[in-house]
């Protein structure tokens, strides 16, 4: 059940799934990403994903922790 769903405004055509944890302020740093991912359970567009440089395009949403993230493209 997801808790809320905070949008993400991005300038450019995708970022990465790493990206988008660190703007969450899920990680600390880049370098964090591969085992954040490896431990927690996080869905793209309703699918399971653990790879870090999944891009992440206008619309995508993210769930992790409870918590939803749509990407909109500005």
């Amino acid at each position: 059940m997801v808790k809320k769903t905070v949008e993400i405004s991005i300038s450019t055509e995708y970022i990465t799934l790493g990206q988008l944890l660190k703007i969450a302020n899920l990680i600390g740093s880049g370098g964090e990403a591969k085992n954040y991912l490896n431990i927690h359970k996080i869905t793209v567009d309703g699918e399971s994903e653990n790879r870090r440089g999944r891009k992440l395009r206008d619309q995508s949403l993210i769930e992790v922790e409870g918590n939803a993230y749509r990407i909109l493209q500005k």
